[in-house]
């Protein structure tokens, strides 16, 4: 059964193959288990049903960005005490910002695949 749904967009991962492609579902588990803790990556439950795999993935995500967000938000006020350097605290509040734009592409990118997933879970049903 042909999708409906065209999930190749900028923010489709490269790693995850081409939905209703020849195993398009495994590399999207593959690619899904490397974005959540290594312990839940191995859940049998978390991996008969992928789109529960997706679900925790963009929970992880989420926090994730919130984690990148306070530590950007507080750098300046922060890093200072612990005795770094200028050049050091710049340095630390652009990666943070562009950590959590990386973040921010990759929740983005969650929700493709989950919508994808999703469609193929009801086209089988």
């Amino acid at each position: 059964m042909a999708l409906t749904y065209s999930p190749i967009t900028s923010d489709w991962p490269c790693q995850v193959k081409t939905p209703g492609s020849f195993d398009w579902e495994r590399s999207a588990v593959r690619w899904l288990r490397e974005l959540v803790p290594s312990r839940y990556a191995s859940y049998p439950v978390l991996l008969k049903h992928p789109v529960l795999l997706a679900r925790h993935a963009q929970i992880q995500v989420q926090h994730e960005i919130r984690v990148a967000r306070t530590a950007l938000q507080t750098a300046r006020a922060e890093l200072p005490a612990l005795g770094l350097h200028e050049g050091v605290i710049e340095h630390t509040i652009k990666l943070y910002a562009a950590e959590v734009m990386q973040l921010q592409h990759i929740a983005r990118s969650i929700r493709a695949v989950t919508h994808a997933l999703t469609d193929g879970n009801a086209a089988r049903n």
